[in-house]
């Protein structure tokens, strides 16, 4: 699967992370030749790519100006950076809870107990829905093994959402607040690109984040035999 599907870069929409061709080593040499400038936020972002590291994107975000650490910019920036921190691997899972399509309430602490793969993901979202049939196989080989799916939905438009959940055939729990990239739980993971998920241990511990297809399902083999 081509992973980078959209990044969102602070206020802009959504951004195709294939557009980006700088190297990772050419970002950082940016990001230390402007540390004066505002714009270098987006830039240590596009560092982190698909699956950012805190810890890599917290030592570049230091290395910036006080006044672009502390402009409006700069505190939203760090907000996101405590936001993945506190949602990576060996953390505790921050709670959830948004509706389902039928308008209940439903939590991830609803699921405690199981292995939980927290799904972000939109109906709009091309290679989410090229995603979806692995999702679905995974699912069919593990939901009787302690194993389950919560869908968080990017979606804006509750009929869009309810029709590609139908289409698709994914018969797991799923829940949204229909705001869109400003959806609360996916704030809440530091998730500003989609797919993206985060595997959550029956104790609710995070043990791995951003794991797709056969690899995804490998360590499930592992963890659940």
């Amino acid at each position: 699967m081509r992973k980078f599907v959209a990044l969102l870069l602070f206020t802009i929409p959504a951004l195709l992370f294939a557009q980006i061709k700088e190297t990772k080593e050419e970002l950082i040499a940016q990001v230390k030749a402007n540390p004066s400038s505002v714009e270098t936020l987006k830039t240590i972002q596009r560092v982190g790519g698909y699956n950012p590291d805190y810890k890599e994107l917290r030592k570049l975000f230091k290395g910036l100006d006080k006044t672009v650490r502390r402009s409006a910019q700069g505190k939203q920036f760090d907000y996101y950076l405590k936001r993945l921190e506190n949602s990576s691997v060996g953390k505790k899972a921050p709670a959830i809870t948004q509706l389902t399509p039928e308008g209940e309430p439903f939590s991830l602490s609803d699921l405690r107990g199981k292995y939980v793969l927290i799904e972000f993901w939109a109906s709009w979202c091309p290679d989410c829905r090229r995603e979806n049939p692995n999702l679905v196989r995974t699912y069919a080989e593990f939901k009787d093994k302690n194993f389950d799916i919560l869908g968080v939905s990017f979606d804006r438009k509750l009929d869009d959402w309810v029709a590609a959940i139908e289409k698709d055939k994914l018969i797991w729990k799923h829940i949204s607040d229909l705001q869109s990239w400003q959806n609360a739980a996916g704030t809440l993971y530091g998730v500003r690109a989609i797919p993206q998920n985060i595997l959550v241990d029956p104790k609710g511990i995070i043990v791995a984040r951003n794991l797709h297809g056969e690899e995804l399902n490998a360590m499930l083999r592992d963890m659940l035999k």
